[in-house]
């Protein structure tokens, strides 16, 4: 018992001391909200739409190269048209970062006007031929980019992307106004290798979802249609017709949602105050 009562004397000696010395040490706050750790690289999904600005070098087929004094009138381009997109990536670290996409690009129309036959003279031409198509395209490609550093929660960014594409045209129409006839092309489909090259910004809304404004130059290759034939489906020759070095500009608005949890918190910096 008496032992007993030595050791609780003890210990409340000790605790006096303690808080003596405490008494004489300056108090602790903390300052501050507490500190996300900012945390680079993981998987994401993305998002896109946009808007599609389209060019070609030309159409072509057998009877231009036989036509007597063919030329242009006006060699045809396509309309805009819009853009829908999916995709996975991720992000290496805070410089670099990596996705695959897949892209369909709706149908577009196209119109284009030639005339052939003598120049001068009344009728000034021959003939003349009226020409309407739709497009549209699969787009799969395998991005890099890399990111530019951040300035108030904005990124600047440039890329490049290789993959292939599915040009498909339909809907084809070749009318010669002068002697009321028709010839169509049935709906074709063509593979081709793909590039793009990126640029845009990036802003981060939130530490898992960033958003994007991004303009893309892509080269998408050839298209084609099936044999064009007259109207009473008579083909004197087999005479399909090329959409040639068709290209885009286009503008898109993307979506990032980082698959991680969310960011872990610091304790906030000890500020002593005495």
């Amino acid at each position: 018992m008496r032992r007993a009562r030595v050791m609780m004397i003890a210990a409340a000696a000790a605790l006096a001391a303690g808080a003596a010395d405490a008494a004489d040490l300056p108090p602790v706050f903390y300052k501050g909200p507490p500190v996300p750790i900012e945390e680079f690289g993981g998987w994401y999904l993305r998002g896109d739409i946009g808007m599609t600005n389209q060019r070609l070098k030309n159409i072509h087929d057998v009877q231009m190269d036989t036509a007597v004094n063919f030329r242009w009138l006006d060699k045809g381009g396509f309309d805009s048209g819009w853009l829908f997109g999916l995709g996975f990536g991720y992000e290496v670290n805070r410089w670099l970062r990596a996705d695959a996409t897949g892209e369909y690009r709706g149908k577009t129309a196209f119109h284009a006007l030639d005339a052939y036959g003598p120049i001068g003279g009344s009728p000034p031409a021959a003939g003349s031929n009226e020409y309407t198509a739709r497009k549209s395209e699969w787009l799969f490609l395998a991005n890099a980019y890399v990111d530019l550093g951040t300035w108030w929660h904005l990124t600047p960014f440039v890329g490049a992307g290789v993959g292939f594409s599915r040009v498909t045209i339909s809907d084809y129409r070749d009318h010669n106004p002068i002697s009321n006839q028709l010839a169509y092309g049935p709906e074709a489909s063509k593979w081709n290798f793909a590039w793009a090259l990126h640029a845009g910004v990036a802003y981060k809304v939130t530490p898992g979802f960033t958003m994007e404004l991004s303009y893309r130059y892509v080269s998408l290759g050839d298209g084609t249609t099936r044999d064009v034939v007259l109207w009473n489906g008579v083909s004197n020759i087999y005479n399909p017709v090329a959409f040639n070095n068709i290209a885009s500009h286009d503008i898109k608005l993307g979506m990032r949602w980082m698959l991680m949890d969310m960011p872990v918190y610091a304790p906030p910096p000890l500020v002593t105050k005495g």
